[in-house]
C-alpha cells in the first residue's frame, strides 16, 4: 500500500476519479435497494448518484487536460488511511438507518480526502477543483446523514422502516417467544410434578426447548420467501424465530438446575410470570394490541397450559 503523502498530483486525480466511480455505484445500489419501500429516500440517493457522476466527469476533464488520456488504476485499497467499507449495499432488504449512517460516513471520508489532497497539491487548477469538491461533499454529508426530506415524508419513511422491522424481526421473534414460553410449560411442569426431580425436569425442558426452536425455525423459514409479503429473508426470520423459541423455553427450564425441587419450582413460576409480562409488553408496544387484551390473551393461555402440565404430572 502507498502512503497518501507519496502520491503525485496525477495519482491524486486518478484516485479521486476511482473514489467517485465507487461512490456513484454504491448510491445506485442504495437507490435500487430502497425503491420499493422508501421512494423519497430513493430519489435523494439517485440525485446524489448523479452529482457523484458529475464530480467524476469534472475530474476526468481536468485529468485529460493535465496528463492525457491514460488514467492509472489506483484505488482506495491501494492507499493507506481509508476505512474498510462493509458492503451493506449488497444486503437485502436494506435497512434505512444503516444506509443513512453508511452514506454519511462515506461523505465524511471523501470530504476529508479532498481537503487533504488540495493541501498537498501545488497546481492551482487542480487545487481549486479539489477545494470545490470538498465543499460540495460537505453538503452531501449533511444530506446523507439526515436525508433532507420534508418532515411529513421523513415521518412516513420512518414509519415504513418501523413496519419492516416489525414484519422481519419482531413478528417472527414474538411468535417464537410465545411458542417457546407457553408450549413448553406443559412438558416441563408435567415432568417436574411426575418425578419431583429437578434434574429430570431440566432434561425434559432442555429437550423441549431446543426441539421446539428447531421446529419453529424451519417452519418460519419455509412459510414464505418474503418476496410478496415484504417479510424479509426467510432464513433470517427462521433463525430469529428459532432462537426466540428456544430462549422462551430455556427461561423457565434453567431454574431446575437448582437441586432443591421446591426452590426450583418457585423460581420457575416467577420466571414464567416475567416471560408472560414480556410477551404482553412486546405485543402492546410493537403490535399495537391493547394492553388489557394482550395481557388477557397471553396470561389465560399460559395459565391453561401450566395447569394442564401440573394436572398431567400429578395424575
Amino acid at each position: 500500500m502507498r502512503s497518501f503523502d507519496s502520491l503525485t498530483e496525477r495519482e491524486i486525480l486518478a484516485l479521486a476519479i476511482s473514489l467517485e466511480e465507487e461512490d456513484e455505484r454504491v448510491y445506485a445500489d442504495f437507490a435500487e435497494g430502497l425503491k420499493q419501500d422508501f421512494p423519497a429516500s430513493t430519489a435523494v440517493f439517485e440525485e446524489m448518484r448523479k452529482e457523484e457522476s458529475n464530480h467524476r466527469r469534472r475530474l476526468i476533464e481536468l485529468y485529460r487536460e493535465k496528463f492525457g488520456e491514460h488514467i492509472p488504476l489506483i484505488r482506495r485499497q491501494d492507499v493507506r488511511g481509508f476505512l474498510t467499507r462493509r458492503p451493506v449495499w449488497l444486503v437485502r432488504p436494506l435497512g434505512l438507518e444503516t444506509v443513512r449512517k453508511n452514506a454519511a460516513a462515506m461523505e465524511v471520508e471523501t470530504r476529508r480526502f479532498y481537503e487533504r489532497a488540495a493541501a498537498q497539491t501545488q497546481d492551482a487548477s487542480i487545487r481549486q477543483l479539489l477545494d470545490d469538491l470538498a465543499q460540495e461533499e460537505r453538503s452531501h454529508e449533511d444530506r446523507a446523514g439526515e436525508l433532507q426530506l420534508r418532515p411529513d415524508v421523513k415521518a412516513k419513511e420512518d414509519e415504513a422502516n418501523r413496519r419492516l422491522f416489525v414484519l422481519q424481526i419482531v413478528q417472527p421473534g414474538l411468535a417464537g417467544l410465545m411458542d417457546g414460553s407457553v408450549s413448553t410449560l406443559a412438558p416441563v411442569f408435567a415432568a417436574a410434578f411426575a418425578t419431583k426431580s429437578s434434574h429430570d425436569a431440566f432434561t425434559v425442558g432442555l429437550a423441549a426447548s431446543i426441539g421446539a426452536g428447531i421446529s419453529m425455525g424451519f417452519a418460519e423459514a419455509l412459510s414464505d420467501d418474503g418476496a410478496l409479503t415484504g417479510r424479509g429473508h426467510p432464513w433470517i426470520r427462521g433463525v430469529v424465530c428459532g432462537l426466540m423459541t428456544t430462549l422462551g423455553g430455556i427461561g423457565h427450564t434453567l431454574p431446575f438446575l437448582i437441586p432443591n425441587f421446591h426452590a426450583a419450582f418457585i423460581a420457575a413460576v416467577v420466571i414464567v410470570a416475567f416471560e408472560l409480562a414480556a410477551i404482553t409488553w412486546i405485543r402492546q408496544h410493537y403490535m399495537d394490541t391493547p394492553i388489557l387484551s394482550a395481557a388477557f390473551q397471553v396470561i389465560v393461555g399460559g395459565v391453561l397450559v401450566f395447569i394442564t402440565g401440573v394436572l398431567i404430572g400429578s395424575a
